[in-house]
Formats: C-alpha cells, sequence, structure tokens
C-alpha cells in the first residue's frame, strides 16, 4: 500500500535514518517503535507527506487515503463540536448539495420528454446511488458513536469547542479522522489524551476496522491489543519484527545479545590485527603481512550498538518526614457544582505506605476529589488530612509554573540534592531530555515536554504523599519503567489517577471505581478489579451510560453481529449480558486455542524439513520434540472442539 525506497533523512552530521526501506500493506498493524529521537515522529511525516527525505521515496498509490493524527496539532475553535466532527463528511456534504439541487430542477422543469431531462434523471441516479454506497445517511449516527465511544457526552455536542481543554480537542480531531474511514491511519500518541474506556472504544474501533495502521504509542496494552507487526528504528536503520510487541521485545533481546557477541568478537578481531601490526611494522621479512593485515582493518565495518537501550536509570525518592498512619480520611464527603452531584457519601481511609489508584471515566469526579484533598475547592462532610503529610502534586497544570527563564538542566540542578547532582544527566536523558537539549530553555518547550519536566522535578521533592493526575501522559515506555520504580520504591503513599493499565499494573493494591456519583472500594490491582466484576473494559463496570449510548459505543464490534432482540426486563437484561459476556470468553478461547494450533503446525513443518535433512535423522532431540509437539497438537485440537461446541451453544 506504501512503499519506502531506499530513503535517507539528514538534519545534521549524522543521518537520522540511512538506507531504509520497508512496506506497509494491507491490513497490517504495525507499531513505529525505537528510543526517544530516533526518528519515529518523522518517519509519520514523510509516510503522510508532510515531510521529504534527503533521497529515495515515498510511494504512496493513487487514491489511497491517509489519515494523520500528529501529537501536537492547530485545532480549530469556531463551532461546535458535531459541526466540526461534521467536516470529516465535506464530501458527502458537497455531494448532498448536489442532490438537493438536481431534485429541485426535476421538480421545477416538465420537458419531462426531452433527452436533456433524461440526462438529468440518470445523472441523480448515479450520484445517488453513489450517496448512498459512501453512506451518506448514515453521517449523523456514525459522528454520534464516534463522539460518544471517545468520551463526549450528547450534551456536549452543541457546545464549542473552545470551551474544552486541548486534550478534548485532540480527541475531535482523532473523531474527524476515524470518520473519514482512511486506507491507513499514522498516529502519533493517540492515547495521551484518553481515558480508559475511550482507549478500549478506540481498540475495538481499529480490530474492526479494515485500515492499515502504522502507531507511535507508549501504551504498551495498547500496543500489544491492535498490532500485529513491530518496526524498530535503531542505529539509522528499521528491523522489521512481523509479531507483536511483547514477542517483539524477546525476540530484540536475542538479537542484541548476538549482536553484542558480534561487536566484541569484532574488537578481538582488531585488537589482535593491531596487535599483529605493532609488533611486526618493522620487520622486513612481515613487510607482506603487515600490509595485508593494514587493508584488512581498513575493510572492517565496524558493527553498531545501541548503548543507550541497554541503559538503566534507577531513581529514588529523597528521604522526607514519616507521615501518621492514616494520610486521608473521607467521611461522607459530598461534592456539587450548583444542581449537579459529581459524587455523595465518599468514605474513603488510604493508610501510609499504600498505592491505590483512581479509575473511571471522565467526568464522574476523579480529579475533582483530588483537588478536594489538596484543599483547592470548597465541599461538605470531613476530609482529614493526616499528621506531617507533606503532599506532592502532579497535574497537567504544574507545567506551566516552571520557570521560563532557566534551561531544562538549571531547572533540575535547583531541585536535585546528594547523589542525585552528580547524575542530573542521566535522569534528563531517561525522560527525553538527553544530550544539546539539556539546555534548551523552559520557554521553547512544548506543553508535553513541560510536563516530563514537571514530573521530574517533583520525583526530586521530599514528600510522603505523592498525588499523581495522569503522569504517565508524554512519558516513553522507558522513561514510565524509570517512574514506576520509582513508585513502587516509594516509602510514602500514593494516590495515581490513571488510565493506563500497564503502568497500574502490579504498582497499586487497592482501586478506587468513580461512578454514578459513587466512589466505591476495590482490593487488589487493576486487573483483579477487572476480573471480580467479569469484565473486559472498564466501561462495563462503570456502567453509567444509558443503554442507548452503550450500544452506540461498541457499535463497531457488534456491526457484523447479528441483532439480538431487546430484553424486556431488568432480569432478563443482566441475563442477556452475562450470556454475551461468556460467549465473548468463549470465542477468545476459540481464538487462542486455534493460535496456539497454528503455532504448533508452523514448527511440525520446520522439524519435518529438519528431520528430512540425513545429518538429523539420528538427532533424537528433534525426534523428541517432533513426537511431544505431535501429541500437544492433537491434545489441542479436541480441546478446541469442545471450545467451538461452547461457542455454538452460547450462540443458539
Amino acid at each position: 500500500m506504501i512503499s519506502v525506497e531506499n530513503i535517507t533523512v539528514e538534519f545534521g552530521v549524522k543521518p537520522l535514518f540511512h538506507d531504509v526501506s520497508f512496506v506497509v500493506n494491507d491490513h497490517d498493524r504495525i507499531a513505529l517503535v525505537g528510543k526517544n529521537g530516533a526518528g519515529k515522529s518523522t518517519m509519520l511525516k514523510l509516510l503522510y507527506g508532510l515531510q521529504k527525505p534527503t533521497s529515495g521515496s515515498v510511494n504512496v498509490p493513487n487514491g489511497c487515503t491517509i489519515g494523520y493524527l500528529p501529537q501536537v496539532m492547530k485545532i480549530a475553535d469556531d463551532t461546535t463540536v458535531l459541526d466540526e466532527a461534521r467536516k470529516a463528511f465535506n464530501d458527502h456534504t458537497a455531494m448532498a448539495e448536489r442532490l438537493k439541487k438536481m431534485e429541485q430542477e426535476m421538480a421545477d422543469r416538465t420537458d419531462y420528454e426531452t433527452d436533456s431531462y433524461m440526462q438529468l434523471v440518470e445523472r441523480f441516479t448515479q450520484e445517488h446511488e453513489r450517496y448512498m454506497m459512501m453512506g451518506g445517511d448514515n453521517d449523523e449516527a456514525e459522528m454520534e458513536r464516534t463522539l460518544i465511544g471517545l468520551g463526549f457526552e450528547r450534551s456536549d455536542f452543541s457546545r464549542p469547542t473552545r470551551e474544552f481543554s486541548g486534550g478534548w480537542r485532540m480527541r475531535i480531531e482523532l473523531a474527524k479522522i476515524l470518520l473519514r474511514r482512511p486506507d491507513v491511519l499514522l498516529l502519533d500518541e493517540p492515547t495521551n489524551h484518553l481515558d480508559i474506556e475511550s482507549i478500549q472504544w478506540l481498540e475495538q474501533f481499529i480490530q474492526n476496522s479494515s485500515a492499515a495502521l502504522v502507531l507511535v504509542s507508549h501504551d504498551r496494552a495498547f500496543i500489544n491489543n491492535i498490532t500485529n507487526r513491530t518496526l524498530e528504528i535503531t542505529c539509522g536503520h528499521v528491523e522489521d519484527y512481523k509479531v507483536k510487541y511483547d514477542e517483539y521485545l524477546v525476540l530484540r533481546k536475542e538479537r542484541r545479545e548476538q549482536q553484542l557477541r558480534a561487536w566484541q568478537n569484532q574488537q578481538k578481531e582488531i585488537a589482535d590485527t593491531k596487535a599483529f601490526i605493532e609488533r611486526f611494522r618493522y620487520q622486513a621479512t612481515k613487510a607482506v603481512q603487515v600490509q595485508q593485515r593494514i587493508r584488512q582493518l581498513e575493510k572492517i565495518v565496524p558493527i553498531e550498538v545501541d548503548e543507550v537501550d541497554n541503559k538503566v536509570m534507577h531513581l529514588k525518592f529523597p528521604p522526607c518526614l514519616r507521615s501518621g498512619d492514616f494520610p486521608v480520611i473521607c467521611d461522607d464527603v459530598r461534592k456539587d457544582y450548583g444542581t449537579h452531584t459529581i459524587f455523595d457519601h465518599v468514605n474513603m481511609t488510604i493508610r501510609r505506605g499504600e498505592k491505590v489508584a483512581f479509575v473511571g471515566k471522565n467526568g464522574e469526579g476523579k480529579s475533582t476529589l483530588v483537588k478536594c484533598i489538596m484543599g483547592e475547592i470548597p465541599f461538605t462532610g470531613k476530609l482529614k488530612i493526616g499528621h506531617n503529610v507533606q503532599i506532592g502534586y502532579f497535574a497537567q497544570n504544574q507545567a506551566q509554573l516552571l520557570d521560563e527563564s532557566l534551561t531544562i538542566y538549571d531547572t533540575i540542578d535547583q531541585v536535585a540534592t546528594g547523589d542525585m547532582r552528580l547524575k542530573i544527566n542521566d535522569l534528563l536523558g531517561a525522560f527525553m531530555f538527553g544530550g544539546e537539549t539539556s539546555e534548551k530553555y523552559v520557554k521553547v518547550l512544548s506543553g508535553g515536554e513541560r510536563s516530563r519536566l514537571a514530573m521530574i522535578r517533583l520525583l526530586l521533592s521530599p514528600v510522603n504523599l505523592l498525588i499523581l493526575d495522569e503522569p504517565t501522559n508524554h512519558l516513553d515506555i522507558p522513561s514510565k519503567e524509570v517512574l514506576k520504580e520509582a513508585i513502587k520504591a516509594f516509602d510514602g503513599t500514593a494516590i495515581i489517577v490513571s488510565h493506563d493499565r500497564e503502568f497500574l499494573d502490579g504498582l497499586v493494591s487497592k482501586v478506587y471505581e468513580f461512578g454514578g456519583g459513587r466512589v466505591r472500594e476495590h482490593l487488589g490491582g487493576i486487573y483483579d478489579f477487572l476480573r471480580a466484576h467479569q469484565a473486559e473494559t472498564i466501561s462495563e463496570v462503570v456502567g453509567e451510560r444509558t443503554d442507548k449510548e452503550a450500544a452506540a459505543a461498541v457499535q463497531p464490534v457488534l456491526a457484523e453481529t447479528p441483532k439480538a432482540e431487546a430484553p424486556d426486563n431488568k432480569d432478563s437484561w443482566a441475563e442477556h449480558k452475562e450470556k454475551q459476556k461468556k460467549l465473548r470468553k468463549a470465542q477468545r478461547a476459540v481464538e487462542e486455542s486455534e493460535a496456539k494450533i497454528a503455532k504448533m503446525e508452523g514448527r511440525l513443518k520446520e522439524l519435518d524439513s529438519l528431520l528430512m535433512d540425513p545429518k538429523n535423522a539420528s538427532n533424537m532431540e528433534l525426534v523428541t520434540e517432533y513426537t511431544t509437539t505431535k501429541q500437544a497438537l492433537d491434545k489441542e485440537n479436541d480441546h478446541w472442539m469442545e471450545l467451538s461446541e461452547k461457542v455454538e451453544a452460547l450462540g443458539q
């Protein structure tokens, strides 16, 4: 679909890419990965045509449509949400106008028998058929489904876009791109401004879309759920892995080990050659051999190893005062905005040292309760902050409080103490401010860069209660790992508002669920929380949307499923939902079984080929593996049959 041929991109002395080639095929779901500064966003711009390579070419077939969502974009503020989303259907709108004019002309004319009238009728018929094939009649329903799926309420549709934050306006732009149904989607950090429910809706949308995808994201769970191929930009070239991200990490580790061994062998060869040259340089009898070694040395192509990727940055919070046993106690806390109740009867006790998560869809009061704890807004009820509690708070607006006259390095140097002062450059590198970037002034940084810098300042502050509101936005996977490990090792208490399941997994021991004006406590991690509700998504648990909205939000998933009759009462609806959950679970089990069968069949073919080779005829290790794999395959086939029968029974 898109062909990249021998492209080179140069911004300075060292090329960003050199002689890179690959193809984006139909239905490819590609994760574009690499360390910060490797050129992931640049590659997306090259694919979209916003940037030209220094040499080589990017070839896009005629008629191929591409939708591109950059990390930062200029957003219009002169329309309502619905009118802005409707711009995705400008072609449909223009066609509808032409049809309306032709329809009016046919109504006004009376020369029904003339050739020109018949030609007009023919044109109208063809245009109308084309309009119907393009789905013009469904535009409004598609807009509503997509906007609700991305977290908007119907009451938001008529609001001006200027009333929304930058993150919500980016959701509108994402909605427009999805509504255009392009052949190829290029998405640069699409989950930065989405909550868990919206991310999971987007996952379902992409999984049910026929579009090819090239994705840059630091949400590991999101990448794993929707991609089937991984392109890694490393050392100025691209390594193509035909596997998901988790499998890529395993293969990449193996490749790096091989690469490192090859580098070590090459270094030994170079050292031995140089030693020979130095030893016999001045002996006439060895002159020919010395010259041969010199020529060999000149021909050696150095093996590159991306050392930055192998570094591990460990960060520990500075020591602080010990807080009381209960840093936060809420007793019947309530918050109203006018006549609208955000939450009521909130009772929670957070113990010293606990790491807890606040989850739920946007607008349910997660950030509002944080502001109550911070004392920023009034509320009713009792909220007690424990003895000696020192709060460190991170939210997106914290980035606006940085001193713009300082450089990045000086901003951190002001707060770093002890051994961390010797590791400032390493710390900045771990959060994407390595090298010359650390000398940039804060005033020239983007919003995302300022957020990362504010996060580093917080990590160096002596606090015993951390409150982090969406801390992983604008962080790459290694940076998130640094932050996650730091919070794990933190002696104090942490409250984390996040939509990043991978980040929360293994980090929190308690989940507070916000929904329907209530806050419910769940012991265990984020995936324990989901399993306890027998739910695949947080949105199923929260359950705050009306039945119509919920049906609209998952419409892309149900588009090809026969419609079931709506249950007549609450009990039958609950039974219906439970049956659907079991059916989805059984279908997933069938898919997993099919994947295992395909993998084993592939391995048996490989073993067949190996055993056909006479030199392997007596290799008992291969024979044993063949036998055990064949037995496992037979067993899995029987298991698949049982699962398939179960799916068939549940589907009746």
